[in-house]
């Protein structure tokens, strides 16, 4: 093959969930409604926590980052997917493919450190209550959240680096809906040993070392609740972090059953199905998740409602 053949990138091919015609109106439709209610459900926990000063607490500050971000990383996938089956097309461009991996795996990082960030405040809302305000003061916060979006930037920055680096053959086809960092790296018909040794050396140190602070954390909420004295006051620390775990063992349990069972049994086509899991079922369930088990965000939301309805 011609060297020139190996770089001469303009485009790649979205094999996406299912190439049955008859299937794509259904698909088209059930992928619209779950990204408009993603869209709807976590902007309006952004707006309750924004517009209600009882919600400007450290947790409903790192909620509202995380539906914002929710908001991001679905949209990064979902409406080149809509606009693919539209039109009846599976292309997308070489620049545009590197800027959605680009910002996947930024908003998804973000995701993964704001669940730990997350974990942490209830740690200490549960294990150190007289001292929670004088810990989570608001420049912490926000410096928490800062390094988050620093650490994820350069991280994205780095893979996609890595991936401009890489020369390609002429199969271009990716069996997935959107453009996934690990499929991207195996079409490279150039050597790839570095760019899969930086993939899992960030992968276990940004993936395990998150999972490891939020299980940490956890641990030792378990240990202050089983010390509590009073059965009510268990029921009552727990429900604070409910929703919490719901949501992250949510997100890293269909996250780590996409990769174990792409692993296990090579199917393309399951992993890319599978992916529809932690990209778009996620990020549409969280919203429910907090308002349905949150009387605080119930309430901001009622209010909210009833202050629209007065003003109209």
């Amino acid at each position: 093959m011609e060297p020139e053949n190996l770089t001469r990138v303009s485009e790649f091919v979205l094999l996406g969930l299912s190439e049955e015609p008859d299937l794509q109106p259904l698909l088209f439709g059930l992928f619209l409604s779950m990204y408009l209610i993603t869209v709807l459900g976590n902007l309006l926990i952004v707006l309750a926590v924004s517009s209600d000063s009882h919600l400007h607490t450290p947790m409903y500050f790192f909620l509202s980052n995380l539906s914002f971000v929710d908001i991001c990383f679905t949209s990064t996938t979902v409406p080149k997917m809509l606009v693919n089956i539209q039109t009846q097309s599976k292309v997308i461009t070489y620049g545009g493919c590197i800027t959605q991996m680009y910002f996947f795996l930024l908003f998804g990082l973000m995701d993964n450190f704001l669940l730990t960030v997350m974990a942490y405040d209830r740690f200490v809302a549960i294990c150190h209550p007289l001292h929670y305000t004088v810990i989570m003061q608001p420049w912490l916060c926000g410096l928490l959240v800062l390094v988050s979006w620093t650490i994820s930037v350069l991280n994205s920055l780095l893979q996609s680096l890595m991936v401009l680096r890489l020369s390609f053959c002429a199969d271009l086809q990716i069996p997935n809906f959107f453009c996934e960092l690990n499929q991207i790296v195996q079409l490279a018909c150039s050597d790839t040993f570095v760019n899969n040794l930086v993939m899992y050396f960030v992968a276990v140190l940004l993936g395990g070392t998150p999972l490891a602070g939020i299980l940490y954390s956890y641990s030792k909420i378990v240990s202050c609740i089983r010390a509590m004295p009073s059965v009510q006051g268990k029921y009552k620390a727990f429900s604070t972090c409910a929703s919490h775990l719901s949501v992250f063992s949510l997100f890293y349990l269909t996250f780590l059953g996409v990769y174990l069972s792409s692993a296990a049994t090579h199917n393309a086509h399951s992993s890319a199905t599978a992916s529809v899991l932690y990209t778009v079922v996620t990020p549409m369930l969280n919203p429910f998740i907090y308002s349905l088990r949150n009387k605080d965000i119930k309430g901001a939301l009622k209010r909210s409602f009833e202050m629209t309805a007065q003003i109209g």
